[in-house]
């Protein structure tokens, strides 16, 4: 991992900002190729999904629409205490998607004038589960379970075929789909897939989608890019990034194995550790050099922690190190820090939180109950995470009666002429004339 050294400098917002460890061009690079996938699968539906499922996944003359067999298989074949722990992860995240619906609220203006803020489900979600280096049964709860939380009616899932299983979708991902009553399931990959739910593929069926959500790597979340404004998405859910801010106090050999832990995931993972003691970063460099060699997917690893968005920053003090993680906008931020539970609050700019050193990434990712597709590339800035919101459209209800209406007849009318929209007021004075 490569030392950004910070120490010592006054740098500005803007300044934080570029000292930001990012593989933009990597980035630019997959927004490119992801929108010509996107629009190839636009233009020629299932056959642009076969040709990319030959060249992407190896995979040729499957079944694009899983049968309901297929997911019937799978659930009789699913190891106990992998069905027991879906079944518990299912439990917390719906507890914790129920939190996130905001009940209706009825604000009255004036006597016989209301206003109803309500939430409505949108009618058809679809939602992608990665499944090139790892097998994301998780992503299937994270995803489908808020959709329900918020009464989507219509829920499709979509996930790569698997050269070594024939061209079927992995039996897991299929299992944990069945166990949350999912029967409409594509076999289709990446960025594709992002296209075809949103502009639906005639030839096998499916129409297309209100939302789509979930994570991927950065052709997936710049295929979402791509379909912006012809469908709703979540963030975009790219390849993984975890920063950990950690005082003197802390734990090397614990830091070193949750930012392993999330390189393993893709060589464009993103590891960072922010912190301002000298001593603590040479040890993590020892930990992390250790752990990584010997971790089962230990390429993927290095390729990861040696790619230009990871690094290790060193900072004055803990007002820089916030500033730093703030700029960052990081998608996993955790803290090492001896008050981590006072100082949370001044961590603004994440898409999740986690306070201390037991409350690692690898909980959220399963079984915190949070969810874990989550901003990345700096959005967390401004983006929030997948959440029940996601599958829900805020609207204004809006009721006056007659006499609340000729309480604001003339403010309307006055307002219309001088945008000089004289109709508007005609409309009013309409209700008021025979």
């Amino acid at each position: 991992m490569r030392t950004i050294d910070l120490r010592g400098r006054e740098l500005s917002p803007a300044d934080m900002l570029a000292a930001v460890p990012r593989a933009t061009q990597a980035r630019a690079e997959a927004l490119d190729t992801a929108a010509r996938i996107v629009e190839d699968v636009h233009a020629r539906g299932e056959e642009a999904l076969r040709e990319q499922a030959g060249r992407f996944d190896r995979v040729s003359g499957h079944e694009l629409r899983v049968p309901a067999q297929h997911i019937a298989d799978a659930l009789e074949v699913l190891a106990p205490e992998v069905r027991a722990a879906l079944e518990e992860a299912i439990r917390r995240v719906r507890i914790a998607s129920a939190a996130q619906v905001p009940a209706p609220q009825v604000t009255e203006i004036g006597a016989g004038a209301t206003i109803t803020q309500r939430w409505q489900p949108v009618h058809r979600a679809g939602v992608y589960i990665p499944g090139g280096k790892a097998v994301y049964p998780s992503s299937v709860i994270m995803n489908v379970v808020p959709a329900q939380v918020a009464g989507v009616e219509q829920i499709a899932l979509a996930s790569p075929p698997q050269a070594d299983q024939a061209g079927r979708v992995h039996p897991t991902i299929l299992a944990a789909a069945g166990l949350l009553g999912i029967t409409e399931v594509y076999a289709m990959g990446g960025a594709g897939a992002i296209g075809a739910f949103a502009h639906g593929v005639a030839g096998i069926g499916l129409d297309p989608v209100d939302v789509l959500s979930g994570p991927g790597n950065n052709y997936v979340a710049s295929a979402k890019r791509a379909v912006a404004g012809v469908v709703g998405t979540d963030s975009e859910a790219g390849a993984t990034e975890i920063l950990v801010v950690a005082d003197s106090a802390a734990d090397p050999r614990l830091i070193a194995a949750d930012l392993v832990s999330q390189a393993e995931h893709d060589e464009q993972a993103s590891a960072v550790l922010v912190t301002d003691s000298e001593e603590l970063a040479d040890r993590v460099v020892s930990e992390v050099a250790r752990q990584a060699a010997s971790t089962r997917h230990a390429t993927r690893v290095a390729a990861a922690l040696d790619g230009p968005q990871s690094a290790i920053v060193l900072v004055d003090d803990r007002a820089m190190a916030t500033a730093f993680s703030n700029a960052y906008a990081p998608e996993h931020l955790e803290l090492h820090l001896e008050d981590a539970e006072a100082a949370a609050e001044s961590f603004t700019s994440a898409g999740a939180v986690f306070v201390g050193d037991q409350t690692p990434v690898s909980l959220g990712d399963y079984m915190a109950g949070s969810n874990h597709v989550l901003p990345t590339g700096g959005q967390a800035r401004y983006a929030p995470g997948l959440g029940a919101y996601t599958f829900l459209r805020p609207q204004q209800v809006i009721s006056y009666d007659r006499a609340a209406l000729a309480e604001v007849r003339a403010g309307v009318v006055a307002l219309a002429n001088t945008e000089v929209l004289p109709a508007h007021g005609e409309a009013i004075e309409a209700r008021f004339t025979a």
